[in-house]
């Protein structure tokens, strides 16, 4: 190490090394969200695989969501194929409303996935009633019914908000293939962000290091003559 250097270039190695750090574990965040962004499928969704899953109640249902109401908001998509050749139906209601409609029929809430290998939990409530066929109901806020594979579109907003899926004649039995996906802008958008400001911190760090390194034992005292 240079045995001249002073405090001033000893503070610049030291805090170029220090951004020099920083900037490169932002730059490998960066880089995983770069990863994310390119994991998004044709239409721009990142979608989960397509899981099976089974009750023989009128309905499934999800858990209450709580979505803030600050959220920064996302274009949701679920695709739904039953698995029983029988017309499908898939919405997004109201938590509550979906309680109320639901209060006297038996059915179940999945309240757990594991996702390698795939197994759901389900917390199953008894009722008697056969429900009315969902599709007559007026809350919903994004639904879609019919045979082979449905898929429904919902722009995410803040509330409590459940998903339904029910045979759509509101018979019991219900066994569907389901996958989710999101379409979030802000992710490409961070990861770029990331990536610009580790590459900048790195221009930083290597600057102060080059200053702190400098060498300044280059320069000599000049000698005095020789006296003849």
């Amino acid at each position: 190490m240079n045995k001249n250097l002073t405090g001033g270039r000893l503070a610049a190695i030291i805090a170029g090394g220090a951004i020099a750090s920083l900037a490169t574990l932002v730059l490998l965040v960066g880089a995983g969200f770069q990863w994310v962004d390119n994991q998004r499928d044709a239409d721009g969704y990142y979608t989960t695989s397509s899981e099976r899953f089974d009750t023989g109640t009128y309905a499934l249902t999800s858990e209450n969501l709580d979505i803030d109401d600050g959220f920064p908001g996302a274009d949701t998509r679920l695709k739904v194929d039953a698995g029983n050749g029988k017309p499908v139906f898939v919405g997004v209601a109201r938590t509550s409303d979906v309680e109320t409609y639901l209060v006297q029929s038996a059915h179940a809430t999945v309240t757990d996935i594991e996702v390698k290998p795939f197994d759901a939990d389900y917390e199953t409530i008894g009722g008697p009633v056969k429900p009315a066929a969902p599709a007559t109901q007026d809350f919903w806020v994004a639904k879609s019914q019919g045979t082979g594979t449905q898929r429904l579109d919902w722009d995410v907003k803040g509330g409590d908000w459940s998903v339904v899926v029910m045979n759509a004649d509101g018979s019991p039995g219900v066994h569907a293939d389901i996958s989710a996906g999101a379409d979030v802008a802000f992710v490409g958008a961070v990861a770029t962000a990331l990536i610009i400001s580790g590459l900048a911190g790195l221009g930083i760090g290597a600057a102060l290091l080059a200053f702190g390194f400098i060498s300044t034992g280059g320069r000599r005292t000049p000698s005095s003559p020789l006296l003849a």
